[in-house]
């Protein structure tokens, strides 16, 4: 704000009508109109002194650091890339691409390998019209996504492939029809022996007649209802369980409570008082 300087003018204006009250009032009267007079001309001559004062706040640096150092986001590895297990591939905010074959994703939404293997970028039309997968394959010339229900290839290198079994399996009439026919063509006839007992395993005290089954988490273990049933095998009598007056149960808990709060108190007082 622009504030002029008419100080000096009306001072010794106000000075002459204060003199002209002790000595000749009609000289000081002409004295302080002459003095407004000549405070007048200066300020339409333009004959003007300005203060500047200041309107804004005093800025800071432009380029300062704000918030540390950035999160170095983005992508790690590119296509056709080696990695081994634990490589990170892309870090990301939110899940922009998302994990496919050989890959699993953090809960910062970061994309690592978990196999060996050359990164692939690509889209699954099939499993989402719209997503973007980040995947790893054992070979560089291998194309990403697979065909529905194709052979996987897994850890190790190695193809899997279905084994094949015999269906019926061999009896000792079987086994004695061959021998006479290697017979009659001169072969050594050998003697057919009968299959050895199968070995009777041993079954721990009330664990007869489980069945322990590969669960989720690789653990060989039985139904939860199955465990429950664990002494009714054993033959082992439980004492039923007879419900009681639950509220006075709980009033008698809270007294309880109530009591050895006051007890610790009582204990750290002791304690503080001979510190």
């Amino acid at each position: 704000m622009l504030i002029q300087r008419l100080q000096p003018p009306l001072r010794a204006s106000l000075t002459s009508i204060a003199r002209s009250g002790a000595s000749n009032s009609h000289t000081g009267l002409h004295e302080a109109f002459a003095a407004l007079r000549l405070c007048q001309k200066e300020t339409q001559g333009g004959n003007l002194n300005f203060v500047r004062y200041a309107t804004h706040k005093a800025q800071g640096a432009v380029n300062k650091a704000k918030d540390g150092p950035g999160k170095r986001l983005g992508c790690k590895k590119s296509g056709e890339q080696y990695v081994i297990p634990g490589n990170i591939i892309f870090r990301q905010r939110g899940t922009h691409w998302f994990p496919g074959d050989n890959c699993a994703m953090g809960r910062d939404h970061t994309i690592y390998a978990t196999e060996s293997g050359y990164v692939k970028y690509y889209k699954d039309p099939e499993r989402h019209p719209k997503r973007q997968y980040i995947g790893v394959v054992f070979e560089r010339n291998q194309v990403l996504p697979l065909p529905r229900n194709s052979m996987r290839r897994r850890r190790l290198g190695l193809a899997a492939s279905q084994m094949e079994f015999s269906t019926v399996a061999e009896t000792p009439e079987v086994v004695e029809e061959s021998a006479e026919l290697q017979g009659e063509e001169g072969a050594v006839q050998t003697q057919v022996s009968a299959p050895a007992p199968a070995k009777k395993v041993r079954e721990r005290k009330g664990e007869e007649g489980r069945v322990l089954t590969l669960r989720p988490g690789y653990m060989y273990r039985e139904a939860n209802w199955e465990i429950g049933r664990a002494a009714e095998r054993a033959k082992i009598q439980v004492r039923a369980f007879k419900p009681r007056d639950r509220w006075t149960a709980w009033k008698k808990a809270t007294v309880r409570k109530v009591a050895n709060a006051g007890k610790r108190g009582l204990r750290g007082g002791g304690k503080q008082g001979k510190k």
